[in-house]
C-alpha cells in the first residue's frame, strides 16, 4: 500500500540507523512532539534500536493528556445534566476526572455519545431541537479546524442548541515553556507532521534560532521518525539549528490556508492550562465574541470549578519528558488502562499507555514492584 510498506522497509531502516551511528559522536536528547510519534517509536522499538548516544524524550504531544483536570470535570458536570447530548470522541470516556469519567456518568443515565466528527455532534443537535447537545473540542491545531467548521455551520443553519466545551492548546507556545524550563535537556525537536499539515512552519524559525535547537517536521511511520532522527543528529552535530522538512508529502511551508482562515475567524489566542504542567500563556485557543454564544462554559455556568491530582500521579512529569513512564511507582501497579491516575495511562496517545501496551513489564520486574499485570490493552 502506498505511503504505509514503503514506510516500513527494514532494509532502509537498517540503512539510517547505521547512518544515525554513524553520525553520532557525542549525546544528543531530541523530543517528539506528539503522542502518535511516541506510540510509532515504542511500538517499533526505534528507541531501542538508536545508538546510546541519541534519547528520545516523549513530550506533551498528547492532546487528551494535556486536556486539564478542570476541564475534564466541567465535561461531567455538563454531561450529567439533564436535556443534555454530551458528545465526544472516544479516547476521551475513560479518562478521569477528580472523582469519575464520562464511561461512569453514561452508566448513571447520562446522555453521552461517542461521535467520529463535530459535525456529528451538530447533525444530533438539529435532529433534537428540545435537548442541548454539547461537543467536547480539544486537541491540537490538528483538530481545531473541524471544531471551528461545526460552530461556522451551526451559526449559518441557526442551530442554536449546539455548543462546544474548548480545550484547544497550541504547540510552539509548549516548546518555548519546554525550552526556558530550568531541568530542561532537550536539544533537538520531532516536530508533529499532522499540526504543521495544518499551521505550516512559520512559527518554528524564531524558536529554533532563539533556543539554539533543530526542528525536524517528521511523520509517523518507522521510516518518516528515523529520517527526522537522522538529520536532527546531522543538524547537531554541524552546530545548525533550522527547520527541515522531512514529511514533504503532506507539509508544505505554509500548511492549510484554508483551515488556518477558518481557525483565525472562529477563535483567538488565550492562555490555557496543561495538566500536569500548568499554565502557558498564549499556549490555546478560545470563541471569539463573536461565536461566544456557542462557548458551553458560558451557557452551563461552569466557572468555579477547582481541583486536585492524585499525588501519586507523576504524569505531568511524564508529559514534560522529565522521567519515562516506567520510573513512576505507580506504572502497572495502582495505575493501568482499568484503574488509570492520569490521562497519560488511557489516552490512544499517552506515552504511559504506550509503553504499557508495547513495553510491559516481566512481573518480577523492580519497575512494576513484582505484581501481576492485567491482560488488557488502552482504550482508543
Amino acid at each position: 500500500m502506498k505511503y504505509i510498506d514503503e514506510f516500513n522497509d527494514p532494509d532502509l531502516a537498517r540503512r539510517l540507523l547505521d547512518e544515525i551511528r554513524a553520525t553520532a559522536t557525542r549525546p544528543w536528547a531530541l523530543m517528539e512532539v506528539c503522542g502518535g510519534q511516541t506510540h510509532s517509536i515504542i511500538r517499533h522499538g526505534i528507541d531501542q534500536l538508536l545508538p546510546e548516544q541519541v534519547e528520545l524524550i516523549h513530550g506533551p504531544g498528547c492532546p487528551v493528556c494535556v486536556t486539564p483536570l478542570e476541564v475534564i470535570d466541567k465535561a461531567l458536570e455538563i454531561a450529567a445534566r439533564p436535556g443534555v447530548i454530551f458528545c465526544s470522541f472516544g479516547d476521551m470516556l475513560r479518562v478521569p476526572g477528580t472523582d469519575r469519567d464520562l464511561f461512569r456518568v453514561k452508566g448513571e443515565g447520562g446522555d453521552v455519545r461517542v461521535v467520529y466528527s463535530p459535525l456529528d455532534a451538530l447533525e444530533l443537535a438539529r435532529r433534537h431541537p428540545d435537548r442541548e447537545v454539547v461537543f467536547f473540542a480539544i486537541g491540537f491545531e490538528t483538530t481545531a479546524p473541524a471544531n471551528a467548521m461545526a460552530v461556522h455551520q451551526a451559526r449559518r443553519l441557526g442551530v442554536a442548541n449546539f455548543s462546544l466545551l474548548v480545550s484547544h492548546v497550541r504547540v510552539p507556545p509548549a516548546i518555548e515553556a519546554i525550552m526556558t524550563a530550568p531541568e530542561c535537556r532537550v536539544q533537538g525537536f520531532l516536530a508533529a507532521g499532522h499540526v504543521c499539515s495544518v499551521m505550516g512552519t512559520a512559527e518554528y524559525p524564531e524558536l529554533a534560532e532563539r533556543f539554539g535547537v533543530p526542528m525536524v517536521v517528521t511523520g509517523f511511520e518507522p521510516l518518516d521518525i528515523l529520517e527526522g532522527i537522522r538529520l536532527a543528529v546531522r543538524q547537531l552535530e554541524r552546530g545548525e539549528h533550522r527547520v527541515e522538512n522531512a514529511y514533504p508529502r503532506a507539509v508544505r511551508e505554509n500548511g492549510n490556508p484554508a483551515a488556518v482562515r477558518m481557525i483565525e475567524e472562529v477563535f483567538e489566542v488565550t492562555d490555557r492550562n496543561w495538566r500536569g504542567i500548568g499554565r502557558i500563556p498564549s499556549s490555546g485557543w478560545r470563541l471569539t465574541d463573536a461565536f461566544r454564544a456557542y462557548d458551553a462554559e458560558h451557557r452551563f455556568d461552569v466557572t468555579g470549578i477547582r481541583t486536585e491530582e492524585p499525588a501519586e500521579c507523576r504524569s505531568g512529569e511524564v508529559l514534560q519528558g522529565l522521567i519515562k513512564p516506567t520510573e513512576c511507582a505507580a506504572f502497572g501497579t495502582t495505575c493501568t488502562p482499568r484503574t488509570p491516575l492520569g490521562a497519560t495511562m488511557v489516552s490512544s496517545e499517552g506515552a504511559c499507555a504506550a509503553y504499557y501496551l508495547y513495553r510491559r513489564m516481566n512481573a518480577s520486574s523492580p519497575q512494576t514492584g513484582g505484581a501481576p499485570q492485567e491482560e488488557v490493552a488502552p482504550v482508543a
